[in-house]
């Protein structure tokens, strides 16, 4: 029995904790630099569509709805707050995205009355409500956590088994391209077979099907019939390339903003890197401007730098990436973005020298190591960039545009919930 765990409306309800004046009032939460709505309450959804650009919600309906920035820190603590209520009660838990996790269920007498125990208690311990649902497989599950969403009656609890009649109707009326796992590009192509339905792919003959896709999607067919086979550990698998970039709040041309926002992204890389135990060989630092302004001059230049040596240290990385930023910046065009991409990565225990760096004294290494974890531990115990590797403008030009952010409640001692008697 397979369970997926997934937070109602979750940046909404992240919001109402500490701030019940939102309860039952439409919420919608902005993308980046507040551009389009990425995140609705239920209230909201009849009244704005999803992706809908804030400049373009009616004034008349603006004046109903309560529009807020993404407020990464505290949905972040939120959805750690969550999976550690979960992990109290279960010991298999594999979480799936910020807001959603999979629990296998074995040994329990009453499965559904244990998930609602568990659905109250996470509703009682961090105020966020989450649904259920069950099945043999996690394709399943995620469709039955569908069901549990949208049918109050089930009170947020829905099991489907692999052969009863109700599971049939469902993925009848399931289009293909609403299956998890499959995208919009393999859905035309699903469809362009004479397979519209979750309940036509789930009858397909896995022969076809693996002749004209892959074993993944032979899998989602075999997870339709209630035999479980995808499992999620490749997502624990360290990745490849490390990217880190944002679009700026506001367009600049300014030296200065753009060597300030590459020795943030650097930082960020630097620091993704140490949790996943890689050093990277080389870096690739980007600039971009507007594409979709007509008005601007278009320049989108790029450098791939070599690190001196395979390296996590934000002091290398940030050093490289300032180098690789003054060999492409020119004056004259107003920039939309930056970052810097972390390329060649290899596992820190298994690095090779050459012969030069070999033969260095490792002390030097070691100190690196210790400096750098000193920096992460403080950062996370005492909140993100509290200490930071060069200069950081308060509000700087390349920094997110956010409006209207909430206070981040959890994470920032100087933004705790105030109670007033």
């Amino acid at each position: 029995m397979i369970g997926l765990i997934d937070c109602n409306n979750f940046y909404a309800s992240c919001e109402r904790v500490f701030n019940p004046k939102l309860e039952g009032r439409p919420v919608g939460i902005l993308s980046n630099n507040d551009g389009c709505v990425i995140a609705r309450s239920n209230e909201i959804k009849p009244l704005v569509p999803m992706g809908m650009p804030a400049y373009q919600i009616p004034p008349h309906i603006r004046k109903e709805v309560t529009l807020l920035s993404s407020n990464y820190e505290l949905y972040g603590d939120m959805s750690r707050r969550v999976f550690d209520t979960v992990r109290e009660h279960t010991s298999d838990l594999e979480i799936y995205s910020i807001d959603e996790a999979f629990i296998h269920l074995l040994g329990f007498d009453n499965t559904v009355e244990y998930c609602k125990r568990l659905r109250s208690i996470v509703k009682r311990d961090t105020g966020i409500p989450v649904s259920i649902g069950l099945s043999s497989t996690k394709t399943l599950a995620k469709i039955a956590n569908h069901v549990a969403k949208k049918n109050p009656e089930l009170e947020g609890i829905c099991w489907l088994h692999a052969g009863e009649p109700r599971l049939e109707a469902l993925l009848k009326q399931l289009p293909v391209g609403e299956v998890w796992g499959i995208g919009y590009k393999i859905a035309q192509r699903l469809e362009a077979l004479g397979i519209k339905t979750a309940w036509q792919l789930r009858q397909s003959n896995l022969k076809r099907i693996r002749q004209h896709f892959s074993v993944v999607l032979e899998r989602t067919v075999l997870e339709l019939q209630g035999t479980p086979c995808i499992e999620l550990d490749d997502m624990n698998t360290p990745k490849q390339n490390i990217m880190t970039s944002r679009s700026f709040g506001k367009i600049t041309s300014n030296f200065y903003d753009l060597s300030e926002a590459i020795r943030a992204h650097s930082s960020k890389g630097a620091e993704k890197l140490r949790s996943q135990q890689s050093v990277a060989r080389a870096l690739m630092v980007f600039l971009k401007t507007n594409r979709f302004r007509n008005d601007l001059l278009q320049y989108n230049p790029s450098k791939l730098a070599q690190l001196p040596y395979p390296t996590n240290d934000t002091r290398v990385i940030v050093k490289t990436a300032h180098e690789a930023l003054c060999s492409i910046f020119r004056e004259d065009y107003l920039y939309h973005k930056a970052g810097v991409m972390m390329l060649d990565l290899i596992d820190k225990d298994v690095e090779q020298f050459d012969f030069f760096h070999a033969a260095q004294d490792t002390k030097e290494q070691i100190k690196s190591d210790r400096l750098m974890s000193t920096i992460d531990s403080i950062n996370k115990k005492m909140g993100k960039n509290t200490i930071i590797i060069g200069g950081r403008t308060v509000n700087a030009t390349w920094s997110l545009k956010r409006d209207f952010l909430s206070r981040r409640y959890t994470t920032r001692w100087n933004e705790l919930l105030s109670v007033k008697l």
